[in-house]
């Protein structure tokens, strides 16, 4: 249903895009769209597209026009973007809605006047962007409007941020161009030099979905899966344990520890001795791996935590900075298109 909203935030990410308005969850879709080849017509767009991978013939592509957390297909993202703001603002003759945007630390201002023009077209009235660690802090309420040091640590599908927060502004910053895909990545890898069986990128993410872990779990959990044989090309069914999976992720998950270990080493000493006392927050989907706060604690030697919405807090995080007194403190730190 359409709610005639004028302030909308949105999380546009490399999986998938959420819409908030107020403290609310509006909208969730898959960031995937399917194009008709030779028309190039949009056949459809968001979680019906998504159904359809690996589905289809040759004559339709389907595809995620973000790619690593940015614009990778600017026509196609606009027509997802104007898809989805007219899905919860309803005819945009009279409620054209003003937005704010999150785009990942670290991009370059031509990929942020992308995302900028982007959103205009797609019928926003006005729009922001915002530094996605920022819209995070906000949303999970981390007290950043003081001189204390805050660290979070976002997952997403196609970047990790690591991130130091202080007086309503990012301290210090790392950003990796890579997540919860690159999770996904290594094991189908492992799973193709380990046991000969290749496996696409679904059936890698169900494995981690249903039992991944960072670490070794108590009770191993089993999981069958069908692939096709390396040599034969036949297909063949194989059964993996979460043992299995641990191996396969630890170095990924390596890579995550060190982006954020860099991030710790830049920090100012007395942020730092914040930091220990509040702990690292862990937000993102990939941030949703069985023991990977336990990992996170263990690799720095400062405690991890796994926040209360971690999958949402990014969207929520964007609504709110849109607020008049909020956006007043962080107005500094947006940037500029």
């Amino acid at each position: 249903m359409a709610l005639f909203t004028k302030d909308l935030g949105i999380d546009l990410g490399t999986l998938s895009t959420r819409i908030a308005a107020g403290n609310l969850i509006v909208l969730e879709e898959p960031t995937v769209v399917a194009i008709a080849i030779y028309e190039q017509k949009i056949v459809e767009i968001g979680r019906a597209a998504q159904e359809m991978f690996g589905r289809v013939p040759d004559t339709i592509e389907v595809s995620r026009p973000l790619q690593n957390g940015v614009i990778a297909d600017y026509e196609v993202t606009e027509k997802l973007l104007e898809y989805m703001i007219k899905k919860v603002s309803g005819p945009m003759r009279f409620f054209r809605p003003r937005v704010m945007i999150t785009v990942p630390y670290g991009v370059t201002s031509v990929e942020s006047r992308a995302v900028h023009e982007a959103v205009l077209h797609a019928g926003a009235r006005e729009a922001f962007l915002l530094q996605q660690p920022l819209a995070a802090a906000l949303g999970i309420d981390l007290p950043i409007g003081t001189p204390s040091g805050n660290m979070l640590v976002s997952i997403g599908g196609g970047t990790t941020q690591a991130a130091v927060l202080a007086m309503h502004g990012i301290v210090c910053a790392a950003f990796m161009r890579a997540g919860g895909m690159f999770l996904d990545e290594a094991i189908s890898s492992y799973v193709r030099k380990k046991f000969g069986l290749i496996i696409g990128q679904s059936t890698a993410e169900q494995v981690k979905l249903r039992i991944g872990a960072a670490v070794p779990q108590e009770e191993e959990s089993i999981i069958e899966i069908q692939g096709q044989d390396q040599i034969s090309g036949l297909p063949r069914p194989l059964s993996l344990t979460t043992d299995d999976v641990v191996e396969a992720l630890q170095e990924p998950l390596g890579s995550i520890v060190e982006t954020t270990r860099r991030v710790l080493e830049k920090t100012p000493p007395e942020l730092v001795s914040d930091i220990i006392d509040r702990g690292v927050a862990l937000c993102g989907g990939g941030a949703l791996l069985r023991g990977i706060d336990k990992f996170m604690t263990k690799e720095l030697g400062v405690p991890a935590y796994l926040v209360d919405n971690p999958l949402t807090c990014t969207a929520e995080g964007a609504a709110l900075a849109l607020d008049p007194g909020i956006y007043a403190k962080i107005k500094r730190n947006i940037p500029v298109t």
